[in-house]
This record gives C-alpha cells, structure tokens and sequence, in this order.
C-alpha cells in the first residue's frame, strides 16, 4: 500500500445511509499517478444495485429524516464543521489532488484554504438568505408568503480535474438547502470523495443526507434516470451534459450543468503585450491546461499579431515542466494517458489545418515517464479551425488575428461556448465596453479571471445555471407561494 493510499480509510466500500457498506460485487478501480504512472489507490466501483441502494438512502432521508425540517442555521454548522475538518486534513489533500489530475502540489496547498472557505460562505448564507418572504398579495386582502424549499434528492456528478472544488459547490449549497445527496464521484480521482465522506461520519451527518459512491458512465446513468432524484449537478463536458439534459427532458428532472469552455482573450491595441502574455502563459499553465474556464483563443489585432505570438512564445519556452511534487517546477502532466493522446491529436490537427506551431507540440524530452506535454502555441489560427472550435482540455493556445475591435469581438462570439473571456486594455472603460458585448458568463480585464463567491456558470452550450455564491443556492430550491385570508400565521404582519 502506497502512503498516499493509506490516506483512503475504506476504499473498498461505499458511504451509503451514514455507513461504510460493502460493494454489490468484487469491480474495482486503478487510479493513476499522473507523474509515475503506477496505481496510487484502487476503489470500489458501483455497480447496479449500488446506485440503487444510495439513491434509496438519500430519498428516504429526505422524505422521513429530520434534514429539510433543520433550521437553515442548524444545517449551515454542519457545514462549518465540514470545512475546519477539511482544513485539518489539507495536506492529505495537497497529496491526492496532484497524483490524480497533475496539478502542482504548491497550487494546490495554495488554493485549498479558499476552496475549503467556500463552505464558510455557503453557511454564512443562513443568516442572510431569505428562505421566507412576506409579501403583499396581489388581489384582495390577507397573507401572502413566498417559501424556498429544498428541491428534494440531488444526484451530484463531479469532474475529474477538481473534484474536491466542484464537490465543495454542489454539496454546500445543496444541504444549506435541506436537500440529500448522492455524490457519483469521478472514476479517475475519487480520493477527496472519500475524505469527505470519513468527515461525515465523524460529523454524525444524519443517515442519508450524503451518500458516496465512485462509478463509470453506464451506473451513472442510474443516477440521472432514476425518478426518485429531483435535481442534477454535473460538471463536464458539453457532449456529456447533453446527454444528461435529454434524459432530464423526459422526466421533467431539474438540472445545473457546468460545461465546457473555449474562453477568448481579446487584446487591444493599447494593451500592454507584456504583461498580457505573462498573464495568459501563466494561466494556461495552471492544471496543465486541464481547467473549462481556460482562456486558449487569444484574439489580437492583425498589426500587433507577431509581436503577441512572439511574447506567448518566450513566456511558453521557458515554462519547467516536471513532477508536481517538485517545487521548481511550474507546470506538471496531465491528468492520465487517454488525456495526454487527446491533447496530441489536437496538436497533429492544428498543424494539418494550416496553423503555424511556434512552440511546443511534444513531449518533454527529458521525462521519460508521467503524462506529460510540453506548452504549446499555435500563430496565425483561423478561428475555424478545430484548434479554435474545440475544447482541447490541454495547455494548447491559439492567437488569432483580427481586422478591428468589432471584428475581434465578433470572432470571441464565434464558438458555440460561453463560459469565460478577457478583455485587455489600458482604457477601464473600454474595457467594459468590450465586456457588454462579449458572450461568456464570466469576463476579466487585463487577467483571467473567476469568482465563485460571486457566480460562475456560462452562456450557450457552457451550461445551465450558476454555481457559487447566492446565485449558486438558488438551484436548489423550489418556490412556493402561501395565500391565505385574514387571519395570518404567527409572526406575520398582515399588510
């Protein structure tokens, strides 16, 4: 056993119903260092009737446990208690989350204490959210109140590129609501799910309202189909959150999805080219890539095009790619094997189409294991191209240019996403402007940039819905609204 798998209590079993349960059958799962290529941890795959008995679980915990009747307060410290337990095991996190999706073990240490805030923010939300509203009704006399109830049973499907973060955005909001969750937890890295389901039970979270299990695609169909969960969240790819829309469609189930990105930087004539390449550089090498907000389109006027690839390029040139356990190194691999072939498909692709490859486009040369690409930079990129088009997942950036500021902001819209972009510029209010007319969820000026304390989601095919902050609760509730006559309930002022 690998010490970072003895981190793992119970790998071979399933938190179902407050309990560690023994799995329907003996499947399991390898999980892949990403820097050594070795098994790290093996877990217990769900299969058929394991699905069953968690969303079993979960609906009898919300129709017959005392979880919705909580007061939000109630419910807001649990999750508290979630985040200090968090905390105190960040460094078993700091060593799963890189193993898994290649991500540098310092980033990773650097951004827990935020991620793990979130849930502080979330329970902040119960003194502050307005859960029940008086209002005056609309015709004749008497009471009106408008309530926010949980939506039920919320089957929660997570990414493997951050799981801990996305889990931290579905389950928070989700109890803060009064839901039950069954958490589908990502095949390739479900190290944190486990984690946070040992925090449960130490917690005495009550039996059902957070249920874990690790699963592949065909049981986690399960999770979408079964009439029994109200609501899904899934974070993903825009081919997989089709899917999961169309079989919602046919039952009418709720559903939050957060989708893929091909975000645009648009960069002006005043911007300062520089600082701007330092920026997208950096940023693109955080997660080796591996992140749906990423701004892979830089959008340049065709005057300054050179000088931007040029600046991209010595930025990308002298990224040290290595093991993200090392501290000098500044981008580590990629999350598995069948990612890294993606990525160079891509690559073989942009070269094919006509693209100009200034960097990069390989596998580092003095890496002989791990899953590994070197920063890649494509110049004079037709925004048609497959490069441009679609979502490569990878640390692949596309400059191209444009004729104007018009003709920029019309190619930054020519995608079917809508999940980030970036506008850069000397001239604040010319940024905004830009900002307006640009098609994305999300828009930064001179930065990348994401704010899931305030909302996070996209426009188009980036999804459905927002996650984080206030916005990012709303999903989780149903509204009803209470009319009555004369006599009011206690507490009530009749208007």
């Amino acid at each position: 056993m690998t010490a970072t798998a003895a981190l793992v209590r119970h790998s071979g079993k399933f938190f179902i119903g407050g309990e560690w349960v023994e799995p329907s059958s003996d499947a399991s799962i390898d999980v892949v260092d990403s820097d050594t290529e070795t098994v790290f941890l093996t877990v217990a795959e769900a299969q058929a009737a394991d699905m069953d008995r968690a969303i079993s679980a979960a609906r009898t915990a919300f129709d017959e446990g005392p979880w919705p009747r909580f007061s939000p307060d109630r419910r807001a410290e649990y999750l508290r208690g979630f985040a200090q337990a968090l905390r105190d095991r960040a460094g078993d996190l700091a060593e799963i989350w890189p193993r898994q999706s290649g991500i540098l073990q310092s980033v990773a240490t650097a951004y827990l204490p935020s991620e793990i805030g979130n849930l502080d923010s979330y329970a902040d939300l119960a003194g502050t959210f307005p859960f029940e509203e008086q209002h005056r009704p609309s015709a004749g006399s008497g009471f009106a109140l408008l309530r926010r109830e949980p939506v039920g049973v919320v089957g929660a499907i997570l990414p493997w590129n951050g799981p801990l973060s996305q889990m931290i955005h579905k389950i928070g909001p989700a109890l803060l609501a009064g839901c039950t969750v069954v958490v589908k937890a990502p095949p390739e890295a479900p190290g944190e799910t486990y984690l946070i389901a040992e925090i449960a039970e130490e917690l005495q979270l009550p039996p059902g309202v957070l249920n874990i299990v690790t699963a592949d695609r065909e049981v986690s169909e399960r999770l979408v189909r079964d009439p029994r969960v109200d609501k899904i969240s899934f974070t993903g790819s825009t081919a997989v959150g089709r899917r999961i829309a169309t079989v919602l469609g046919e039952r009418i189930g709720r559903y939050t999805l957060e989708l893929g990105g091909k975000s645009a930087a648009v960069i002006l004539e005043d911007a300062d080219i520089e600082a701007a390449a330092s920026n997208l550089a950096a940023a693109q090498c955080l997660q080796t890539g591996q992140v749906c907000a990423s701004l892979t389109r830089v959008i340049v006027p065709r005057r300054l095009h050179d000088a931007v690839a040029e600046a991209l390029a010595a930025n990308f040139s002298a990224v040290r790619v290595g093991s993200p356990f090392d501290p000098e190194s500044q981008m580590g691999p990629l999350g598995m094997s069948r990612q890294r072939d993606s990525v160079e498909r891509y690559i073989a692709k942009g070269v094919a189409e006509g693209a100009r490859l200034v960097t990069g486009g390989g596998r580092p040369r003095h890496l002989d294991r791990g899953f590994y690409i070197e920063p890649t930079l494509f110049a004079q990129v037709d925004n048609s191209h497959t490069i441009a088009q679609e979502e490569i997942f990878g640390p692949v950036l596309s400059v191209i240019p444009a004729d104007d500021e018009a003709d920029a902001v019309r190619i930054a819209n020519d995608t079917i996403y809508g999940l980030n972009a970036a506008v850069f510029t000397q001239d604040v209010d010319r940024a905004q402007a830009v900002a307006c007319q640009l098609r994305s969820g999300t828009v930064g000026v001179n930065a990348f940039k994401a704010d899931f304390g305030i909302a996070f989601g996209g426009f188009k095919q980036s999804g459905v819905g927002r996650e984080g902050g206030r916005e990012g609760l709303l999903p989780y509730l149903e509204v009803k609204t209470i009319l009555g006559g004369d006599q009011a309930p206690t507490g009530y002022s009749l208007i």
